[in-house]
């Protein structure tokens, strides 16, 4: 099994905690806005952030892959983009890979309340190639596509 290669950081390898979770049944464009708006927060506020949108408290905003999502009343104005979603799959598979790199960081002694999301990405994953039988011996593809999560937290 291939090994993972995280990017090349210039900060202390001690003050680091990474995670990665592959083949997330989960769309790569709801991936791609949720890790754009969560990169660079505080681990407390991203969880927080996530928790609420899960909720439907709060919209994300969808910078990329927004054809089709309406404007949303509940987006905060420091995002500058008024059309958003709810991407509930995502969510859950990027709160569970934040919840990984909570348990590595603290399993190095880093301070909890310092822990800030340094770098957050996700990247296509394999695609399942299916065929569905359909009328009069034709048949149709059916693909499922899959996506990787990583995550790096650094101290502040």
């Amino acid at each position: 099994m291939a090994s993972w290669i995280y990017p090349k950081l210039d900060i202390d390898e001690n003050k680091l905690a990474k995670a990665v979770i592959k083949n997330v049944p989960a769309s790569i464009r709801d991936l791609y806005n949720v890790c754009k708006a969560i990169r660079g927060m505080k681990l407390n506020d991203a969880k927080q952030f996530l928790n609420n949108v899960l909720e439907e408290k709060e919209a994300l905003p969808f910078w990329k892959h927004s054809h089709g999502a309406s404007h949303r009343s509940n987006i905060s104005p420091k995002w500058k983009v008024k059309s958003g979603r709810y991407p509930k799959k995502a969510i859950k598979y990027v709160l569970k890979v934040l919840e990984n790199a909570e348990n590595n960081a603290n399993s190095k002694g880093l301070d909890l309340e310092n822990v800030k999301i340094v770098h957050i990405a996700a990247h296509k994953g394999i695609i399942l190639k299916r065929y569905m039988p359909r009328a009069f011996g034709r048949s149709t593809r059916k693909y499922r596509y899959t996506s990787h999560i990583e995550v790096i937290l650094g101290e502040v």
